[in-house]
């Protein structure tokens, strides 16, 4: 990043750092020595996102972590602090609430519906297991554990370790990430966004949702809690209420799951209670809710455990817990919450309608349906495979609940729907690249005629175009999704049998199709947990796949945690602060001016660190972005934040912006500012390749860049060295400053870029006169 293989660490640890060649670590003491070139800097934060091999394992947390865009997806309103924008909130909250339940219900369903119950229950199954030998009483006649209660109380275990393994890693993630301090705002007494930027990044307590996060954490440690009590002790409370049973015994099950009851509506209050407080960093942290919450609902698992291995000798398990029932519940409230989630969405839009917001403001919606598919698809898998591997040669045990096999069996139907998508787009991207073919020979009027050439231009053009049309394809995929989980669930409960019995009777078709979508949805359904494990595994071991993956947290993790607590940590409530700090600090101490310049994701985090700038410092910066998705991903998937409002207000705030993109580039596009914005922002497309053919500054094919390398174009130098030329001079005093600096953020990296201001009096006379140095990428 700064061309020089001798680089000293100014400021951070190994996580996150800024470094400057060897040889400009003294700039500020010497400014006599850099007069005529920049000094470059860099801000180093790749581990963030893809540092060491755990990363890997948060492949596991992705439904919650899409649940958690989903709340930032918000339409804009001119009303920030509404009871519809808060009713969205609390919606998307509950969406991930859902999730915790969903996933422990799954290691309850594994550990005790399917082990402990069903295998450790029948003679034959547990025989193919020796680890379940002293549970069952075919088995082990006289046994301790082979009373049913028992065997449930031991596998609770199982998801109660997987439960503290999640607040574990939000815990330490949060002592990470949430609690870095941001830099010390004026109090802001008002509920609106700054009355310029127009967004709530610019807020002091944006980037430290401490307090919000660690309130999750504990309501969502404490309905996981609450969720595997429930699956261990209302089997052995229903046992108890039957006609003859044990008097004792029924009245403590019924004081114990109206406690659960109790519990439960708890952690409803805490979730619903309070969400981000963004006005100021709230260093408050409800010390005594966040400890004593999951404890109750331990102690509280504790007693129900107790209460179940209390000596039953004539209970027997048969059939199935009660899956159907608990996953029923969880996929109708999901239904719910994402139908009213969208009617709130809806009504927030056509208040304030935003051009290009995608899909009229139902693109949060849509990623909150596609997270409670992911999670879904997890939790159908895992018991499917875990269930054909206890099963063995077949037959020995019933398997998981009705509603798993019916949700995975319209997963073939959907895949259909997929695969009708991909083909519409391969034939509209080939009509639209025959069109493009006349516009890439009049970009290139001087080159001879290479079809092949022309072609492949084209051909790059149009599917960098793919992601402007990709919000239509996760509509209507989520859209499919709703109506046929809805099946699913209709058909689970109005048949109580799996898809293939259902229909027999039927038409042969509707036969074969239903035997058809159980067998292929059975096996698709654990293809995708076994792959996403493997990626997960080959991650954990391989840094290159490891930085691929980080490529999907570089937009996933950017966002703070205001929905789930347990989706992987964002690396910006780290990155931004440690940008903010640095220039605040450097332009105080020095009286120097910045260009802050990021690439990809790197603008996003340019644009945010801009943001909580006070005024007086961000109208010492000028912005370069180039490849940047502020306007083509963010502006439309995040309009609240990244709006044309919000975006305009920088523009205004900043000293100048000037933003590079191209038409190849699939990922970077134009900000699209109104056209009485000046000066203007795009400068573009660029052209790319740079030759057509060979020429004489490029005898051998030039390559076709995409989304990279454009400081390898000339106007990256040009745009760079106008915006150096433009800063104001600086303040009366300021002879020998300290170097005006360039920050530039690079997929992943940044680097930041420092040039001295000449003498005070050419620097007043002709500014234009400090030559640019560019920074090698």
């Amino acid at each position: 990043m700064l061309g020089d293989p001798r680089t000293v660490r100014i400021t951070g640890d190994e996580t996150a750092a800024v470094y400057r060649r060897a040889d400009d670590v003294d700039a500020e003491r010497h400014p006599e020595e850099h007069r005529e070139e920049p000094v470059p800097e860099a801000y180093v934060w790749s581990n963030l996102t893809s540092g060491n091999g755990s990363r890997a394992l948060w492949l596991l947390l992705l439904p919650f972590m899409v649940v958690n865009l989903a709340h930032w997806m918000r339409p804009t309103t001119h009303h920030p602090g509404s009871r519809t924008v808060r009713a969205y909130g609390l919606l998307v909250r509950l969406c991930g609430l859902t999730l915790t339940v969903l996933l422990t219900a799954a290691a309850c369903e594994v550990a005790l519906g399917l082990a402990a119950w069903q295998c450790a229950g029948t003679r034959a199954c547990a025989a193919d297991h020796s680890w379940l030998h002293f549970m069952s009483p075919g088995l082990t006649p006289h046994g301790w554990w082979t009373q049913p209660g028992r065997r449930l109380a031991l596998a609770a275990t199982v998801p109660t370790a997987l439960t503290a393994l999640l607040w574990y890693l939000s815990h330490r993630t949060w002592s990470a990430y949430e609690s870095q301090q941001p830099l010390p705002h004026r109090p802001d007494t008002s509920d609106t966004p700054d009355p310029v930027t127009h967004t709530a990044l610019s807020r002091p307590g944006f980037w430290y949702g401490r307090r919000l996060v660690a309130r999750l954490r504990a309501a969502h440690t404490a309905a996981g809690l609450l969720t595997v009590a429930a699956s261990v002790g209302t089997s052995a409370a229903r046992h108890d209420r039957a006609p003859g049973g044990p008097p004792l015994l029924d009245a403590t099950g019924r004081v114990l799951e109206a406690l659960m009851v109790v519990g439960a509506l708890v952690v409803l209050w805490v979730v619903c209670r309070r969400g981000r407080s963004e006005r100021r960093a709230d260093t408050s942290l409800d010390a005594a809710l966040v400890r004593a919450l999951p404890l109750a609902a331990l102690a509280l698992l504790t007693a129900t455990a107790g209460y179940a291995a209390w000596s039953r000798p004539e209970w027997h398990s048969a059939d199935r817990l009660a899956g159907d029932t608990t996953f029923g519940l969880i996929a109708l409230v999901q239904g719910v919450l994402v139908v009213a989630l969208a009617v709130t969405a809806r009504l927030l839009h056509r208040a304030n309608p935003v051009p290009r917001t995608v899909l009229r403001g139902l693109g949060g919606p849509a990623v909150a349906m596609l997270a409670c598919a992911l999670g879904g698809v997890m939790t159908g898998g895992v018991a499917q495979r875990v269930a054909d591997w206890l099963d063995g040669s077949g037959g020995s045990i019933i398997g998981p609940p009705t509603l798993l096999t019916w949700q995975a069996s319209v997963i073939p139907p959907l895949l259909l729907v997929v695969i009708a998508l991909v083909v519409w787009n391969a034939v509209r991207t080939a009509a639209r690249t025959r069109r493009a073919l006349p516009a890439v020979r009049r970009d290139y009027p001087d080159e001879p005629e290479d079809a092949a050439r022309t072609r492949r231009i084209a051909a790059t053009r149009v599917r960098a175009s793919l992601t402007d049309r990709a919000p239509l394809a996760v509509g209507l995929i989520s859209g499919i999704t709703l109506v046929l989980g809805a099946g699913a669930l209709a058909g689970a409960w109005l048949t109580g049998e799996v898809p293939a019995e259902a229909a027999k009777g039927s038409w042969r078709v509707i036969e074969g199709v239903a035997g058809t979508s159980q067998i292929l949805g059975s096996w698709l359904i654990g293809l995708g947990f076994v792959l996403l494990v493997a990626s997960g595994r080959r991650a954990y071991r391989d840094a290159s796949t490891r930085r691929t993956i980080g490529i999907l947290w570089d937009v996933g993790t950017f966002w703070p945690r205001a929905a789930h607590p347990f989706a992987p940590p964002c690396y910006a409530e780290r990155a931004v602060p440690d940008l903010t700090w640095r220039m605040a600090t450097w332009t105080r101490i020095t009286c120097g001016r910045l260009v802050l310049s990021g690439h990809s994701q790197g603008s996003v985090l340019a644009a945010a660190a801009a943001w909580q700038l006070g005024p007086a410092t961000r109208r010492r910066v000028a912005l370069l972005t180039y490849g940047s998705p502020l306007e083509r991903l963010y502006g439309r998937w995040f309009p609240a934040h990244f709006g044309p409002e919000a975006l305009q207000g920088l523009h205004d705030e900043v000293d100048c912006w000037r933003n590079l993109y191209r038409e190849t580039d699939p990922i970077g596009g134009p900000v699209r500012l109104p056209d009485d914005a000046a000066p203007d922002v795009d400068r573009g497309p660029l052209t790319d390749p740079l030759a057509y053919g060979r020429t004489d500054l490029h005898p051998l094919p030039a390559p076709i860049l995409g989304h990279s390398e454009y400081q390898a174009d000339p106007v990256f130098a040009a745009e760079r060295a106008r915006l150096l030329a433009r800063l104001k001079p600086g303040a009366e005093g300021e002879a020998g400053a300290a170097p005006l600096e360039h920050a530039e953020a690079v997929d992943g990296q940044a680097v930041a870029t420092a040039a001295p201001p000449a003498p005070r009096e050419a620097e007043t006379a002709a500014p234009e006169s400090v030559p640019p140095q560019p920074s090698k990428g």
